[in-house]
């Protein structure tokens, strides 16, 4: 009895049809095979592509190393992003478990008294009924691969959503970097403010003195005092900023962050250089782009599903066991029984349902085709973008240097024939004016490159995939 329900249970399970599933081809890559190599971009390097380098080996400052492990431990967004994963992990179990036939065991039994004005006899009557079942109910057999094709499109699913995490941490690792970098340059400009309010209040001393000796007029005294509350509006901003951007650190650490931590000035090498003349099908490694391909891949895989419903599906109920009035007798010879009931279902008129589910599926393939190319796209432009910047930011970065020593010797000789009394206060004045906002552009040039680098270190698709669970 329960050998030929087993024997039936396995010849359910080896019962496999042909896939409906289309022959999945991987769309070309919509953008030039090669970055863009014009004079406004970088030349080649034979050192190591940043694909291939992790956070650490990217990253110089301990204490941004100390930051980024930190915030993968502890950011609330990346834990979303692993519970969704482990979510549609067990999505797909459950769809894969649909391949397989449920094997389930029951046992009852009841006993019930007849009054004697209900029993056949006339008498009271009291009745026993007791039954042990072992069977499947309403297995599917996948003649046409419907229920292969739905494992599948889970399978992918699954697959995407471990690639939408990779790019939740790889994203996680750029906004730090971006936020600690943004950090120390706000607290340099405030310095550099601070240093900067102190010489205009020396000067304003002066100026004040030179008034008193009637050697300043009321309009050099009133400059002198514009100068002074100017740097002060700067320095209440920047201040506030330095404060606004620990907060922002904080909350993608996910954990408190030290006002006082020591680091890097942002002139030293925070970063490691990545190369350009990369070939662009390097972006297929870019956890966003994989995460697309799997999401077409699977809305491929919705497509067979969509084909098989227009087949017959054929599902089986069998169970066997032994019943008996008294519970003595359930097992033995001559109470078992059993129950084989196929069951067949044949579409023939609905309306037009199947075919539109089949054309919407095949619709929902190609917006993902779409997206799917469009993701390689946007990492083109976005690396494009990056190897434009660096190149041009590191011309900045001179040219702006040198705008600084120059702002610096104007700066010295206008003091000093202000002092002496060749020029008047407003020239030195203007000298002032001029160190201070070449100095404030060099600071925030020097973070726009140090930005950028970090945006072409994300758009590369960053490279510390693999260091990902010595840092998790």
């Amino acid at each position: 009895m329960y050998k030929s329900l087993s024997s039936l249970v396995a010849a359910a399970i080896a019962l496999g049809g042909c896939s409906l599933i289309p022959q999945y081809q991987r769309p070309e890559a919509p953008v030039a095979t090669q970055f863009p190599q014009t004079s406004a971009y970088a030349p080649a390097s034979s050192g190591p592509l940043a694909a291939d380098q992790g956070w650490r080996e990217q990253f110089h400052d301990p204490v941004l190393q100390q930051l980024i492990e930190r915030s993968l431990l502890n950011n609330r967004d990346l834990r979303v992003a692993a519970l969704n994963v482990e979510g549609y992990q067990a999505q797909y179990r459950i769809q894969r478990a649909d391949l397989y036939p449920a094997v389930s065991a029951t046992g009852s039994g009841s006993r019930q008294r007849v009054p004697s004005s209900l029993s056949s006899t006339g008498d009271p009557a009291i009745s026993s009924s007791y039954s042990a079942t072992l069977g499947i109910s309403a297995y599917e057999l996948d003649f046409f691969g419907r229920l292969r094709s739905l494992s599948k499109e889970a399978s992918l699913t699954y697959l995407s959503s471990e690639e939408a995490q990779r790019s939740v941490q790889l994203s996680l690792v750029a906004s730090v970097a971006n936020a600690y970098l943004t950090w120390r340059a706000d607290q340099e400009l405030l310095m550099l403010t601070q240093d900067t309010l102190k010489s205009y209040k020396q000067s304003l001393g002066l100026t004040e003195r030179s008034n008193e000796a009637g050697l300043a007029s009321a309009l050099d005294l009133s400059q002198s005092r514009t100068s002074v509350k100017s740097a002060e509006a700067s320095l209440a901003k920047f201040q506030r900023q330095v404060a606004q951007d620990l907060n922002s650190l904080i909350l993608l650490v996910g954990a408190p962050v030290s006002a006082d931590l020591p680091g890097r000035p942002l002139a030293s090498e925070l970063l490691a250089e990545v190369p350009s003349g990369l070939p662009s099908d390097l972006l297929q490694r870019r956890p966003d782009i994989l995460e697309a391909e799997y999401l077409l891949q699977a809305a491929n895989a919705n497509i067979g599903a969509a084909r098989a419903a227009f087949f017959p599906s054929i599902s089986l109920t069998a169970n066997a066991g032994s019943s008996s009035s008294e519970l003595s007798g359930l097992f033995k010879a001559g109470s078992g029984g059993w129950l084989f009931e196929p069951q067949i279902n044949l579409p023939i008129f609905n309306a037009g349902s199947l075919r539109a589910s089949l054309d919407y599926s095949k619709i929902q393939k190609d917006i993902r085709v779409s997206q799917y190319e469009k993701s390689i796209q946007t990492a083109f432009q976005e690396v494009s973008d990056g190897l434009a910047a660096r190149k041009t930011y590191k011309q900045q970065l001179l040219a702006q240097r040198d705008l600084v020593q120059a702002s610096q010797d104007y700066y010295r000789l206008a003091e000093r024939r202000y002092r002496i009394g060749v020029d008047n206060n407003l020239t030195f004045l203007d000298a002032q004016r001029s160190l201070f906002s070449a100095q404030q552009a060099l600071i925030t040039d020097r973070l726009a490159q140090l930005t950028a680098e970090v945006s072409l270190y994300k758009a590369l698709g960053g490279g510390w995939v693999e260091h990902t669970n010595s840092a998790l």
